[in-house]
């Protein structure tokens, strides 16, 4: 049986804590600085170590996605359809990088290729030159709305509206690799890909995790699992993040639990426990040490009454993330 989490020693909020509306928490790419984007068009930095907020940016609409480009500079999106860079030493916007037709709900970093790819509700994904005053690279259009997206050293895999999963090579931005339907029966939340960049989870409004894999020689070890669910009652899972070294991964849900899988053993490590309230983004820091947990309604019940937000850092050990080897009954 998985193991419950430890009560919460080691896990704190971050103060002040971030305004209406988490949507999407990133950690820097090898600092414990951490990034909060928010509805009510703030986008937060704070030093998770320390427990202190470093900046507070001003987007011109509700931020729906964050990303950083290195320790140094980020960059936000959201519903004003503008991608914004901002210089996190001086606290300050330093340049418009481009723009969308439609809202911009995801943003990811490649540094193998020194790109920014950002995708929109305008079935968009735009891939931008952030050293070259925001020169566009490529343009690729998608088969709806972006929903999520995730990068490796040689792949952009995309998730949009009615269910569909569009992979690129970062080579070969022209025409994508494949275009698929999704094995989950219901609206994708989230895909996340594997740290070794051999396939991808995939989340959906169901309850339920997709294990994919982009080889079809790997077609046999796909699979999907129940999760997030409470006897007959089924929570959307809103988040998936991989541990940097152990290739393990966490799932939030509407539930208000964050589970950790590993996905190769078919096994849950541990849950985390219960938060208050829906979990709409989580990250891990650069070590996988710290787990960034963004407890924020995510108005899947509508409009209610219900806990403020908060950002967690939860300090995470070995134990819980480190894969254990099946034992075979005796």
């Amino acid at each position: 049986m998985a193991s419950l989490g430890s009560a919460a020693i080691g896990e704190y909020t971050l103060q002040p804590p971030p305004g209406d509306g988490i949507s999407s928490v990133k950690f820097a790419p090898s600092t414990n600085v951490v990034l909060a984007g928010c509805w009510d068009s703030k986008l937060r930095l704070y030093d998770a170590a320390q427990n202190r907020l470093l900046h507070t940016f001003t987007l011109k609409g509700p931020c729906l996605d964050c990303s950083f480009l290195d320790n140094k500079n980020a960059v936000g999106g959201g519903l004003d359809k503008t991608v914004r860079v901002f210089d996190l030493q001086e606290g300050l916007p330093t340049s418009t990088l481009g723009e969308h037709e439609g809202a911009v709900r995801c943003l990811e970093y490649s540094p193998y290729r020194e790109l920014l790819f950002s995708g929109g509700w305008d079935s968009k994904v735009n891939a931008w030159d952030p050293r070259s005053n925001g020169d566009r690279v490529a343009g690729l259009t998608l088969p709806g709305k972006v929903f999520s997206m995730s990068v490796t050293d040689s792949r952009l895999v995309v998730a949009t509206a009615d269910r569909r999963v569009v992979s690129y090579d970062l080579r070969k931005l022209d025409s994508p690799e494949f275009d698929r339907e999704s094995s989950l029966k219901y609206q994708t939340r989230c895909v996340r890909t594997f740290p070794d960049g051999q396939g991808y989870a995939l989340a959906s409004i169901e309850g339920r995790v997709a294990i994919e894999y982009f080889s079809a020689d790997d077609e046999a070890k796909k699979y999907a699992f129940k999760c997030h669910r409470v006897q007959q009652t089924v929570f959307p899972v809103n988040s998936i993040a991989f541990h940097p070294l152990h290739g393990t991964f966490a799932t939030g849900g509407c539930d208000g639990f964050v589970n950790i899988w590993d996905g190769k053993n078919k096994k849950r490590l541990c849950q985390l426990p219960s938060f208050p309230t829906s979990i709409a983004s989580l990250s891990f820091n650069h070590d996988g040490t710290m787990l960034a947990v963004a407890a924020s309604y995510t108005f899947e019940e509508g409009e209610k009454d219900h806990p403020p937000d908060q950002l967690y850092i939860r300090m995470i050990t070995d134990s819980d993330v480190r894969p254990k080897p099946r034992t075979t009954a005796s």
